[in-house]
Parts: C-alpha cells; sequence; structure tokens
C-alpha cells in the first residue's frame, strides 16, 4: 500500500492543510492544547526531563511545547573546532557527497546541488563536489537546529514548493523529493571553509523559522511559482555563530541536510551510517586534513 500512500500526497492541499495545522497548533485554548499535548505524549513519550519546562501542560500551546527549549548544557558539545555536529536530534538517513555536483542519492533519485540549493549559482560554485549529511527529524525529536560548525551567515533564502512527507517510504516514492519540497537555505563562511545548513520542509510543517528572519514561511498562502525569496541579512548576523549555538526550528518534524567544503571532509562512519540516531552536539565526523585530529574517518558512507 505504499505506492497508494504516495500517490494520495499527489492529491492533498498541501499548504491548506499546514494553514490549518499552523492555527490549531498555536492555539491557547486551554483544553484545546493540552488535548493536543496529552495525546502526543501518550503516544510518542518525549523525554520531558531534558527539556527546560519538564511539564508538558504548562507550555502556552501545543507549538510552544512542540518546539520547546532543551535544560543548559543537555547536548555537551565537544572542545575540538574540526569536529563536524549533528545539527539535530533525529536519524541519519545518508552521508556522502556529490560527484562533481549531481549525483545519485537517496534511494536511487538523481538530486542536482543546483535545485537543492533553488538555482543559486554561486552558492552551487562555492560548494562544488560538497560533502552532504541528510538528518531525518520524526515528531517525538526535539525540533530546534544548531550550527555543525562555527561560522557566519553570509547568504540566506527561502524556496517555495511542495510540501510531501519526508518519511522513507515517500523519499523512495517521490523523484527529487528534497528538491520539490519547501526549504529553507542558510549559507555560511566558516573557519575551515564554506557551507551551507537546508531546512527542509514536509507534510503539515506551517513553519520554519530562524533566529536571525523570525517566521520564515508564515501561514498564508504561497504558490510554488513565485521563485526564489532572498532574505536579508539583519544586523545581528554579522557575527559569526559558535558551534552548537541554535540557529532555527522546525514546527513538525522534518529533514535537515548539512552541505560542507568538498574537500578535507572525513564521516565517522559508525556514526553516519544509515538509521544511526543521532543528537544536536554528536561528532558526524571531521574538517581539514585527514589524521590531523584522532577519530578522523576516511572515505564516505553510503545507505
Amino acid at each position: 500500500m505504499a505506492w497508494l500512500f504516495v500517490r494520495l500526497q499527489y492529491l492533498l492541499p498541501h499548504h491548506l492543510l499546514c494553514r490549518a495545522v499552523y492555527g490549531l497548533t498555536r492555539s491557547h485554548w486551554v483544553w484545546w492544547k493540552n488535548f493536543l499535548i496529552r495525546r502526543f505524549v501518550r503516544h510518542y513519550h518525549p523525554q520531558m526531563s531534558e527539556a527546560l519546562e519538564t511539564d508538558p501542560l504548562r507550555y502556552e500551546s501545543f507549538n510552544a511545547f512542540f518546539t520547546r527549549a532543551l535544560r543548559p548544557h543537555a547536548r555537551p558539545i565537544p572542545r575540538e573546532p574540526r569536529r563536524i555536529l549533528s545539527p539535530c536530534d533525529g536519524t541519519v538517513s545518508l552521508c556522502g557527497s556529490f560527484a562533481g555536483d549531481t549525483r545519485l542519492w537517496a534511494k536511487g533519485h538523481r538530486y542536482e546541488l543546483a535545485s537543492l540549493l533553488g538555482g543559486d549559482r554561486e552558492w552551487t560554485e562555492r560548494l562544488h563536489g560538497a560533502h552532504f549529511a541528510t538528518l531525518y527529524l520524526a515528531p517525538y525529536n526535539y525540533h530546534r537546529v544548531h550550527m555543525p560548525l562555527s561560522g557566519q551567515l553570509r547568504s540566506a533564502w527561502h524556496v517555495p514548493g511542495r510540501l510531501f512527507s519526508v518519511n522513507a517510504v515517500t523519499a523512495a516514492g517521490v523523484p527529487g523529493l528534497f528538491a520539490r519540497n519547501e526549504r529553507i537555505i542558510c549559507a555560511f563562511e566558516g573557519e575551515y571553509g564554506d557551507f551551507a545548513v537546508v531546512l527542509v520542509g514536509a507534510l503539515f510543517v506551517g513553519s520554519m523559522s530562524t533566529v536571525w528572519h523570525g517566521e520564515v514561511t508564515p501561514w498564508r498562502p504561497r504558490s510554488s511559482s513565485r521563485g526564489v525569496h532572498r532574505l536579508a541579512p539583519p544586523a545581528i548576523a554579522a557575527a559569526p555563530k559558535p558551534r552548537g549555538a541554535e540557529f532555527g526550528r522546525f514546527n513538525m518534524g522534518s529533514t535537515v541536510i548539512v552541505l560542507l567544503p568538498g574537500s578535507g571532509v572525513h564521516w565517522d562512519e559508525a556514526a553516519c551510517r544509515s538509521g544511526v540516531t543521532c543528537r544536536v552536539g554528536q561528532p558526524l565526523g571531521t574538517v581539514g586534513p585527514l589524521g590531523s585530529r584522532p577519530g578522523a574517518a576516511s572515505g564516505t558512507t553510503r545507505a
């Protein structure tokens, strides 16, 4: 029945459904938000002991509960600056590298780097041959996104699109899924080269936000034909962000894709196998000359 599940998604009014979810999950009606939170906790069993506010019913809305902050030091950050950190809690889908700027990537579907980046020529060239890590966030995961390396925001843009589910079944059944779904791309310059983090929207992900721009994908109707929306860099973007610092969040589950320099990246094969659980701050590999730091692993990891 997987094919039917995928086919039905082509018929769904993605953005209309997301607008409905947006309103329902931000309601402050106590009975309604408590109903949603209780159902979620009963079904997904989130680890509330890690949250800054451990009582789920004390949150003002379901969305506030869903995007809850963690306690300080709940996710320790390794001191070694060359360590590439997981930017989110989730599951590794795939780590590897583009061959040139195109590769058969993810469930046998071909992805072009330029398409993933919404046609941005400058950053397609700057990230030519990029290494990538694709990380899937399930509903029960912590839903804030953090810096995998230290860097300074140089460009950011919003690419309108569809909002297919991003689970494994849909990723296998929808060609070019991550280049078709709505997404936010933040591009950085860092000590070890250029890198980018792509936040991919999904079904029921009514909005995504960054610490620089606030809510980028609001509930109002959006057209997939409007083209890329450049996000003006605010004054606070002038200061570099350290590794592990929060920079964005999803308002429902989705996918994060990290794009790293085309040379000098060495994935940790144990941490980057498909299906392995990851947490914010967990090392995924190293950036820099191979063997320059203990624990660097050569090659790429494939699903």
